[in-house]
């Protein structure tokens, strides 16, 4: 065995992360920012102005043919029969045993062609498994390395836009993509986001990566846009109880427990079903919940939840807001212990201190749900 590591890939904008003074990290064998000048600030950024996120760590693939609507169909659990050209959806891939595979976004660009936003971590697992269910004139390309992509994050993330494109973004609604000149290049971009707020994701090919870049932080400078890196990005999806691929869904856990059943058409068949039904009609054991508490001690990931000392679940998300000011986690509790108002025991380091279950999401104030 070498004792030498692989060096993590830069994306297309490290070097103007460094240059702003950002603490790198090697985040899935990229180079990333965590942070620039404070978790805090950046998240309030996005909250009350416009932040920009580097994305280009996650994946892209295309999937086109006559049957490439048919394949969607089985490999995912939403309904991918009810998009039209432009529109997006949030959806699962599942195991045959109801675990899933990741979470993903697909855009249907057109009649016969799809394209899939999946997690950085799970870019070549993902892409074999779908290579392993593909059937008929459906082709299936991972097209990962041929994307840098920035994210525009914020309730003013629209006005900075505007500043960027002549698509009329008046008439763009959430969950949609168009093709359009942005900062002077024709490429896709999508209204969706992982914040809660208003926001647009823009897919630039690598040789434009530093034309945009420079677009993009002229516009921003209009109106006080910072730069935001990954703590930011999992404080700001946290209070919205989105999920994060890892934590708080896996190959273990079955989608209904993690208050997933709406992204679930039970109409269609699909990989899984039987299964990922049975535990809808026999209602899950356990559920994901929304925990907040008061004091300043933050669960982590990994932490017990307990009830007279015994272990009843698990965090599978904390940290402490910054817009709600206390501690607040996501973690697996037994359903009888789901209702909101109901409380529960975090074990963190030698104490047992109580947190509450609450309505997702934590944060009721952004400018997109």
């Amino acid at each position: 065995m070498s004792d030498t590591m692989t060096a993590p890939k830069p994306t297309p904008f490290s070097r103007y992360h460094e240059a702003a003074g950002a603490k790198m990290v090697d985040f899935v064998g990229y180079l990333m920012p965590v942070q620039y000048k404070g978790i805090t600030q950046e998240h309030r950024a996005v909250r009350s102005n416009v932040g920009l996120f580097d994305l280009s760590h996650m994946g892209e693939f295309e999937v086109t043919g006559k049957d490439a609507e048919a394949f969607l169909q089985k490999t995912t659990t939403n309904n991918v029969a009810a998009l039209v050209d432009g529109k997006i959806q949030y959806s699962c891939m599942p195991y045959e045993h109801g675990g899933i595979v990741d979470d993903l976004l697909v855009y249907r660009l057109a009649k016969d062609h799809y394209f899939l936003v999946v997690n950085a971590s799970n870019i070549d697992k993902d892409f074999e498994w779908l290579r392993s269910h593909l059937f008929g004139d459906a082709k299936l390309v991972n097209r990962s390395e041929e994307f840098g992509l920035l994210a525009i994050q914020g309730p003013n993330a629209q006005k900075m836009m505007t500043e960027l494109t002549s698509h009329d973004l008046d008439a763009m609604g959430y969950y949609t993509c168009a093709h359009a000149k942005v900062g002077g290049v024709d490429l896709l971009f999508s209204r969706t986001g992982y914040t809660g707020e208003d926001g647009f994701e823009i897919y630039i090919p690598p040789h434009q990566c530093d034309k945009l870049w420079g677009a993009v932080s002229a516009a921003g400078a209009k109106y006080g846009m910072e730069l935001i890196g990954l703590g930011a990005r999992d404080t700001l999806r946290l209070e919205m109880k989105m999920a994060l691929y890892g934590n708080d869904i896996d190959q273990t856990t079955n989608p209904v427990e993690a208050g997933l059943s709406w992204i679930i058409d039970f109409e269609k068949d699909f990989i899984g079903k039987p299964v990922i039904n049975k535990m809808k009609e026999e209602k899950p054991k356990r559920r994901l919940v929304c925990l907040e508490m008061d004091g300043k001690l933050v669960p982590r990931h990994g932490y017990d939840i307990v009830d007279h000392g015994q272990k009843t679940g698990v965090v599978t998300s904390g940290t402490f807001s910054p817009s709600l000011q206390r501690p607040i986690a996501l973690g697996y509790v037994p359903s009888e212990k789901s209702k909101v108002g109901s409380t529960v025991e975090i074990a963190i380091r030698d104490r047992q201190v109580t947190a509450q279950v609450v309505k997702p999401p934590f944060y009721k104030n952004a400018s997109h749900r």
